[in-house]
């Protein structure tokens, strides 16, 4: 796996010739899991009482998703740009379901949720750091996709520094 993901390093590098700032798509990436959460949220707000101006700050909050999104997910082909999207708010909704049943029932109960959310948001920079194509995605088996997941991870735990500011 460590030959994978130094080839991995090596073809980022080469793909986007060293523009790539993965602190600070990192942390675009949580606000846009937030902003799809908004949007998720007036779209129920709006339906559960009735009031269309939910609907209005959906749409506001939308825009700004798209532009955001647009940093990270440069020249898509194909679906990738709504790939992109669900393999967030996947992510986002994990992370919230850990968060619950770590406070409910423990970290035993909250880890697979947490890693299953950590593989989605590392398979989404996969994609866009073209390390994988789409089809790869939607055409592994489940045990194969697993360990896809875990090796994608695996990198972005080595190669995501959020404290480095330079």
């Amino acid at each position: 796996m460590e030959k994978d993901i130094e080839e991995w390093i090596k073809k980022i590098e080469k793909t986007k010739k060293g523009d790539v700032d993965l602190s600070r798509d990192e942390d675009l990436s949580i606000a846009i899991m937030n902003l799809v959460s908004l949007e998720e949220h007036f779209y129920f707000t709006a339906q559960k009482t009735n009031d269309q101006k939910y609907l209005d700050l959906l749409l506001s909050v939308r825009e700004i998703r798209k532009k955001m999104l647009g940093r990270i997910v440069t020249d898509p082909v194909g679906e990738e740009w709504c790939i992109s999207k669900h393999l967030l708010a996947g992510s986002m909704r994990l992370y919230e379901v850990g968060c619950k049943e770590l406070s409910k029932k423990g970290k035993k109960e909250a880890e697979p949720f947490f890693r299953a959310g950590f593989d989605l948001w590392s398979t989404f920079f996969a994609l866009n750091l073209k390390l994988i194509k789409k089809e790869e995605i939607i055409e592994e088996n489940a045990e194969k996709e697993t360990k896809h997941m875990s090796r994608f991870s695996a990198l972005m735990k080595k190669i995501v520094d959020c404290c480095k500011e330079w």
